[in-house]
């Protein structure tokens, strides 16, 4: 019973990471560039990064690191739980979500259908979820942004100039990011950070590449099965497990 109690805790945490992202202006699992944050990258509307995320909301502060691919809107983000830091995740936490089939995580949004689609390739499953955007009928497009030079520096080796920019979405509300533009780099944003509802955000990224994704990146993989909510995939995910490794005795 002790077992299966750690690892339904173990499916709770990964229901909680989800969100994690949810404040840099994307969907869960993933910093999303909703609310017209992809006006930040300029002209540099297509990429792939390695991109390390660092987020302190004063109490559990977390590091997660994965692979980024952005298309016109579209992004896809890539990440292994192995590869997180704090936040309260222990080796015995990533032990049971890699048991699960659910220790590696893929979040995509598709622009066009205001979308996310979070997914556990390991566990074949996914489900899809309404964008930060839908609700409130918000495009990119329509956003408006003002950037302030602060100065220069050099961040990872890279010249850099430092900004202020102001993002104002479609309803009003303005978002602020401190951004740093490599001059190498055709003036992409290698380091963003943000501060927004009580949580320091800070994006880095490296190993930028300016070729084109491919397509098929930004859909979910064949073969998984899909699932109508975040819970109801969890219980299939942990049911299926606990099939695998035989259930707890009756009345425990």
């Amino acid at each position: 019973m002790k077992k299966y109690r750690l690892i339904l805790a173990a499916a709770v945490l990964a229901a909680g990471i989800l969100p994690l992202h949810a404040q840099s202006g994307g969907g869960p699992g993933a910093p999303q560039f909703d609310s017209g944050m992809d006006k930040l990258f300029g002209d540099n509307q297509t990429f792939s990064a390695m991109l390390e995320v660092r987020m302190n909301n004063g109490v559990n502060p977390t590091t997660m690191s994965g692979k980024m691919s952005f298309d016109k809107g579209n992004s896809r983000f890539e990440m292994n739980m192995a590869d997180m830091k704090g936040g309260n995740i222990t080796p015995d936490t990533v032990a049971q979500m890699k048991s699960m089939g659910m220790d590696r995580m893929i979040s995509i949004s598709q622009k066009d259908k205001k979308a996310v689609y979070v997914i556990y390739p390991n566990a074949q499953a996914y489900v899809e979820v309404a964008s930060a955007d839908s609700d409130s009928g918000a495009t990119n497009s329509a956003a408006k942004m003002e950037t302030t030079e602060l100065g220069k520096e050099t961040v990872d080796g890279h010249p850099c100039v430092k900004n202020k920019d102001v993002i104002t979405d479609q309803q009003g509300t303005k978002h602020e990011f401190t951004v740093w533009n490599a001059t190498d780099l055709k003036n992409f944003p290698i380091k963003i950070e943000i501060n927004e509802q009580g949580s320091d955000i800070t994006q880095s990224f490296r190993n930028v590449n300016f070729s084109k994704p491919d397509a098929s990146l930004f859909n979910p993989p064949a073969g998984c099965t899909k699932y109508d909510s975040m819970q109801e995939m969890m219980q299939a995910v942990v049911m299926k497990h606990m099939g695998g490794m035989g259930a707890p005795p009756a009345g425990q």
